[in-house]
């Protein structure tokens, strides 16, 4: 090395990093990984869709007729009652997820709650459990003859097979969004602002409603709108509470268009547009919610804020903290176990109708169980290491790069957040099931994995977003000066720092792909099943106790495989440390 590359000037550095920032082979290969990558797994899907509602005969080959099937669609009676019933399904399952999760939150982050931590990790078992086993869970328990009844002496069937009924049960999937989103506002803003008016008089509720609550607005708008996203595209529960109702939304219609003769594909686009724009009316509300207040809190060195004691209310909280636990996860939890070990549903809760005949069913593998959870596992690997690879390289072309190519990149990472899972199916099926194709991946399991990777890339591109952003680029200038390339920089540098944010969302996009269920419903191949799949498969034909067996064994797996890999990098970490 001789003396000139070693005391290079800062101002050589930064011209030289500048250089490399400009046009790389690095930059070109990443950026060509990750539009590529892109373009296959979100782009061909969502233009196909848009081709398929303009061309009803695309399907055929064919450009003819364009847009003579949209005013046919548009014009059913039934769509205008779909469509209010989806967004008055999405707002009845936000605003009960608020009602919930706001006061838990409120508790948690302004106040000293006994246990803080345990139910933190109480909280979060509803997200391990898949929206439509606790819906599944729940039809059990509350269902004429079923546990309530049992136990208590009464059902309450008629509450859950309504829009009430439905809400609640999915506000109980929901509202942890808000309960982490918003106390961890609720500790950012501190009690500072609502001291401020106790002093001029104002009560402690007064003061939280005027002051400390709108200061938390940016939190929950975002957790409000992640929720009624999630509630318009859920499939399951209206699927198994709202038929019975007769309460369609536009998932179930969408559904319903592609499964049964005669299929119509371009009516299911349409309807998948109609979906997508409800879902981007969202976002524009939380925009401009957002735009329309100041909400900044901090203005300088940060202040330690002093959790308040509940005092009297300790006991209250805690028992409001424990009801909402056992409804969230105990009582789900329970139906699933007390299922699967049954012999008979008729034979109710007594010692003599336990036994282990469905879990022995799915280890000897008779019905398809164990090749259906290898190959949910095996597609949750997968999805976990390609969205996690390819949300990383587009986030690094994004925020660390000059490409022209990024904002491109950029709108391809944003559209999946407005893709309900069954828009992306119907966009793989009308992509890939083309007559000109010479190849292609459908009816093969490749399908789902492009299904899955699109659904969940968000969560990488996320994740590794807000890491990046907090890498300076001090850090590659310097190492290219002393010769490294672009992709040395990413692979030995960047990679390592973003590392535990990465793997954070690949293990969160393993534990969802495992279980995932519209996409698997719609784009398995003939005759193959996932986790999913078949657990609704065997609800369809009465095998309910074994169902419930794949689902305790699922919830069990997708909950301990990542704590386990989050343990043993955290050793790992802390080995490395000493050495």
């Amino acid at each position: 090395m001789n003396g000139a590359s070693v005391s290079a000037s800062p101002l050589e550095a930064h011209s030289a990093a500048k250089k490399g920032l400009s046009g790389d082979d690095g930059h070109s290969a990443a950026l060509w990984i990750a539009a590529i990558g892109l373009l296959l797994v979100v782009g061909v899907p969502f233009t196909f869709i848009v081709l398929q509602a303009i061309f009803p005969e695309l399907g055929r080959g064919s450009l003819a007729a364009p847009f003579s099937n949209l005013g046919k669609t548009l014009s059913d009676p039934l769509l205008p009652r779909m469509a209010l019933n989806t967004v008055g399904l999405g707002v009845a399952v936000a605003a009960i997820s608020a009602l919930i999760g706001v006061p838990l939150a409120a508790f948690r982050g302004l106040f000293k709650v006994p246990g803080a931590k345990v139910w933190d990790a109480l909280m979060l078992v509803p997200f391990m459990i898949p929206p439509y086993i606790a819906t599944l869970g729940w039809i059990m328990t509350l269902q004429p003859n079923g546990y309530l009844q049992q136990l208590a002496g009464f059902n309450l069937a008629p509450f859950l097979f309504s829009l009430g009924g439905m809400a609640f049960v999915m506000a109980l999937n929901c509202f942890p969004v808000i309960y982490f989103g918003v106390s961890r506002t609720l500790e950012a803003v501190g009690g500072r602002y609502s001291d401020v008016g106790r002093v001029f008089g104002a009560s402690p509720w007064r003061a939280f409603w005027r002051i400390t609550l709108p200061l938390s607005i940016p939190g929950l708008a975002a957790s409000l709108l992640l929720i009624f996203a999630m509630a318009i595209e859920e499939y399951g529960t209206p699927a198994a509470l709202g038929r019975h109702a007769g309460f369609e939304v536009l998932v179930t219609q969408i559904e319903l268009r592609v499964s049964d003769w005669p299929i119509d594909l371009p009516g299911a686009s349409i309807m998948a547009l109609t979906l997508v724009l409800l879902s981007f009316s969202a976002f524009l509300v939380q925009r401009r919610v957002l735009s329309a207040r100041n909400f900044q809190t901090t203005g300088g060195k940060p202040q330690a804020f002093n959790k308040r004691p509940l005092g009297p209310l300790a006991v209250p909280v805690l028992m409001f903290f424990a009801l909402i636990a056992f409804l969230a996860a105990g009582a789900p939890l329970f139906a699933i176990l007390a299922t699967a070990l049954s012999r008979t549903i008729s034979g109710g809760l007594v010692l003599d109708n336990l036994t282990l005949a469905n879990f022995s069913r799915i280890y000897e593998d008779g019905a398809g169980a164990l090749k259906a959870l290898t190959l949910s596992l095996s597609l949750g690997v997968a999805t976990a290491i390609v969205a996690g690879l390819l949300g990383a390289i587009a986030s690094y072309v994004v925020v660390k790069t000059k490409s022209r190519g990024r904002f491109l990149l950029d709108t391809l990472t944003i559209i999946p957040n407005a893709l309900p899972g069954i828009v992306v199916a119907i966009g793989l099926v009308l992509a890939w099931n083309q007559p000109w194709l010479p190849v292609s991946p459908y009816n093969t399991s490749l399908i789902l994995l492009l299904a899955y990777c699109c659904i969940l890339l968000p969560q990488p591109v996320r994740y590794t977003t807000a890491a990046l952003h907090q890498i300076g680029d001090n850090l590659e200038a310097a190492a290219r000066v002393f010769g490294a390339s672009r992709m040395v920089v990413f692979r030995r540098i960047l990679l390592p720092l973003i590392a535990p944010s990465l793997v954070a969302s690949m293990l969160l996009v393993f534990a969802v792909a495992s279980r995932e269920l519209v996409a698997s419903l719609l784009v398995a191949p003939v005759g193959t099943h996932t986790v999913a799949s078949f657990i609704w498969r065997q609800f369809e034909q009465g095998s309910v106790g074994l169902g419930m067996g794949m689902a305790f064994v699922t919830i069990v797996l997708t909950t301990l495989v990542p704590f386990a890999i989050l343990i043993l990098l955290r050793r790992a970490s802390g080995h490395d440390a000493m050495l």
